[in-house]
C-alpha cells in the first residue's frame, strides 16, 4: 500500500481537499492507499477545514468533518512513500525541513498531469472551484501512476 502525504501552507484548504479526493478516488477504483495531509506552517494547527473549502467538498459528496490541521514533521519523510506539495513554496519548505530529497519522494501534485504547475491557491484567489478542478485532475493523474 502506497502512503501519500499532501502538503500545503496551512492544511485547511488545498492539502485536506487533496487528501479527501484521493482517498475517495482510490476507494472507487479499488486501489489501496493511505492518505494524509499536513501544513508547512504552524498558523492553523488544530483548525478545521476552511469553510469555503468545506462547502466545495460537501457539494461534491466528501465529508471533511473531523479533519484538523497538523504540521509537517521531519519524521514524515520516513513514514510516507510520496510527499506531494501544492506549490513551489511548499516544496522549498519541505526541502528545508527534510534536508533535501535523497529518496525522491517530493513532488508537486500537478507534475503528474500534462500541464505541470502550482495548484491554484484559493486563499488568495477565492476560487475554490478552480482549486477543486486542479486537485481532482492532479489526483486522477497520480492515481493512474499508482495503479
Amino acid at each position: 500500500m502506497t502512503k501519500v502525504l499532501f502538503v500545503c501552507h496551512g492544511n485547511i484548504c488545498r492539502s485536506p481537499m487533496a487528501e479527501l479526493v484521493l482517498r475517495d478516488m482510490a476507494a472507487r477504483r479499488g486501489v489501496e492507499v493511505c492518505v494524509e495531509s499536513a501544513a508547512t506552517s504552524a498558523e492553523e494547527l488544530g483548525n478545521p477545514v476552511y469553510p469555503p473549502a468545506r462547502r466545495v467538498l460537501v457539494a461534491h459528496g466528501l465529508d471533511p468533518s473531523g479533519k484538523r490541521a497538523r504540521q509537517l514533521t521531519a519524521k514524515d519523510y520516513g513514514k510516507f512513500d510520496l510527499i506531494i506539495g501544492m506549490d513551489r513554496a511548499n516544496m522549498r519548505s519541505m526541502q528545508r525541513l527534510f534536508g533535501g530529497d535523497r529518496l525522491g519522494k517530493l513532488r508537486l501534485l500537478l507534475d503528474y498531469t500534462s500541464t505541470p504547475r502550482d495548484v491554484a491557491d484559493p486563499w488568495y484567489t477565492g476560487d475554490f472551484e478552480k482549486t477543486w478542478e486542479d486537485i481532482t485532475r492532479g489526483c486522477a493523474a497520480l492515481l493512474d501512476t499508482l495503479q
